[in-house]
């Protein structure tokens, strides 16, 4: 009988449940489960974080105010006052009091809003709220204060972001707080919680059947990851430990195909790490499952991309028909969890530990309410050098202009290639852009 990785973590989980009832210990998801473990296999043990910054007027943010805004969305949703544990080998969630800090940052001589908030986030502790908020200043002579809402990747999506930032304007607007949250909706929300992520851990163990893992086993036989080890490297006190590149296109009106955006990376992949090889490349992709409640938190999987950057394939930018067969085939097995594909290429005999070369997130921000505080919409603004959890990952946010960013850690890429890697990219993206107005010209 065939027991997915999924199925014998329900089975523990619904044990361990058992055992400890009064606790009220909450199931993780496929994607949760990854990102636990990611952190507790991490030496320092630092989770994955998703930072959002916005710009503000200076003193328009009211931080008690806002404290009280964002304790009243813990109060109400689980994810956000869950902290992660693991318990006798299996990730979970163990529901705490709401307790989101509003910390302002003092910046240091010389240091700017953006290295004092870059600071706070390296310094992040993974005990303790996986929602928080830090606001820095750019100084006596800066008309602005940048605020930094942050969450542990572990207890959001992107879905979840956009709706965390609409509901804070909310709660800020209306001075809500967290006792204003009755008991019964609480707990209402806690099951609602429980059972949505429960109806995603029976799609994720459907969707880990013997075929699908088959599947996975083949298209991701050849694996292993190019990308070297990181190092230690020595920066000079101005250099930061990730480098960045950026671009702004005209935004065409029906968004980007998802697989021109795979070639681009594969072009960029064979830049970085030669031709002739096969990179992992990892993007997110997924969803509720239909019947689930609304809820907060994250549902989104790591799809695994074989960026074959072989000259054969019409050069490094590849066969567009063919990757947009693969991509479709690749989505009808979306759902498999990430550590369930790990495990099926390697037993298909991948020289594979896991590890991306490359990660590719897309965001369509055209609908994305903006954060307002005091009457005031902030300003969203990007922070240069974070930590990146891959050697290379390039976001694509479809606005009123199509923005492209890579982002590098130089501790495993030098910035000059990794700065051709990025024009390979434009230049792969521009090509299949050019291909597909031309193509829809001639139809029409």
């Amino acid at each position: 009988m065939h027991h997915s990785i999924t199925a014998q973590y329900v089975a523990r989980y619904r044990r361990i449940a058992a055992d400890d009832a009064g606790a009220g210990l909450l199931p993780v998801t496929g994607a949760q489960r990854r990102f636990v473990l990611v952190r507790f296999m991490d030496p320092d043990g630092r989770p994955d974080i998703v930072p959002v910054f916005f710009a503000f007027p200076r003193g328009t943010v009211d931080p008690v105010r806002l404290r009280a805004a964002a304790n009243h969305l813990a109060a109400r949703h689980p994810v956000l006052r869950a902290r992660p544990e693991v318990v006798r080998g299996t990730p979970v969630l163990r529901p705490a009091e709401p307790d989101v800090p509003v910390e302002r940052v003092v910046r240091a001589p010389g240091e700017d809003s953006a290295g004092a908030l870059r600071r706070a986030l390296g310094d992040w502790r993974p005990e303790g709220s996986p929602l928080r908020l830090y606001l820095a200043d750019g100084g006596d002579d800066c008309a602005e204060e940048v605020l930094a809402v942050v969450l542990d990747h572990a207890a959001c999506d992107g879905r979840s972001l956009t709706r965390i930032v609409d509901e804070l304007t909310g709660a800020y607007r209306e001075g809500s707080a967290p006792h204003e949250v009755a008991p019964a909706d609480a707990a209402a929300e806690l099951a609602s919680y429980r059972e949505a992520v429960l109806l995603q851990l029976d799609a994720e163990q459907r969707a880990g059947s013997p075929a699908a893992l088959a599947y996975w086993g083949d298209r991701l036989r050849a694996l292993r990851e190019h990308a070297p080890p990181p190092r230690s490297r020595h920066h000079g006190a101005a250099a930061l430990p990730t480098g960045a590149a950026e671009l702004r296109l005209p935004s065409p009106a029906d968004g980007v195909p998802f697989p021109a955006l795979l070639d681009a990376c594969r072009a960029t992949a064979g830049v970085l790490y030669g031709t002739g090889r096969v990179s992992p490349i990892g993007y997110p992709w997924g969803g509720r499952p239909p019947a689930a409640a609304p809820v907060l938190g994250c549902f989104l999987n790591t799809v695994v991309f074989p960026a074959r950057t072989d000259d054969t394939l019409n050069g490094p930018s590849g066969d567009p028909q063919a990757t947009t067969t693969d991509w479709w085939d690749d989505l009808d097995r979306a759902d498999t969890p990430f550590d369930e594909v790990v495990h099926a290429a390697r037993s298909a005999g991948a020289e594979w530990t896991g590890r991306l070369d490359g990660l590719l997130t897309v965001n369509d921000a055209r609908h994305h309410p903006p954060l307002e505080l005091g009457g005031v919409a902030g300003r969203e603004v990007h922070i240069e050098g974070r930590r990146v959890r891959a050697p290379f990952a390039v976001s694509v946010t479809h606005a009123s202009e199509l923005h492209l960013r890579m982002v590098w850690d130089r501790s495993v890429l030098d910035d000059a290639p990794a700065e051709r890697g990025f024009d390979a990219f434009r230049r792969a993206l521009s090509h299949a852009l050019s291909a597909s107005m031309t193509s829809n010209a001639t139809v029409g």
